[in-house]
């Protein structure tokens, strides 16, 4: 997967911020705050995980089906396969 070893220290500082995210949303759970602040809190670590699954499956449909450097059928369809069962996934 050379295209996420490309752009591999992108995508881990934006794992990084989205796990500050995570624990800033832990530490007002404990600290008892508001609904208001926590659902905010969500909605962010929400928005954090969309942009990164949309990187990384723009990333690949670029790489693994429309590229045209890819002249089999078989390989074509395999990336768009795959693509297909994480979006079934990712929308239960």
């Amino acid at each position: 997967m050379s295209h996420i070893t490309r752009n591999k220290t992108k995508l881990l500082s934006r794992v990084r911020r989205m796990r500050g995210q995570v624990e800033a949303l832990e530490r007002a759970l404990d600290a008892d705050k508001g609904c208001s602040e926590v659902l905010h809190q969500i909605a962010a670590v929400r928005g954090a995980m969309n942009g990164l699954m949309a990187e990384v499956m723009e990333d690949h449909i670029q790489m693994h089906v429309a590229n045209p450097d890819i002249e089999s059928d078989a390989e074509r369809s395999k990336g768009a396969d795959e693509l297909i069962e994480v979006i079934r996934t990712y929308l239960k």
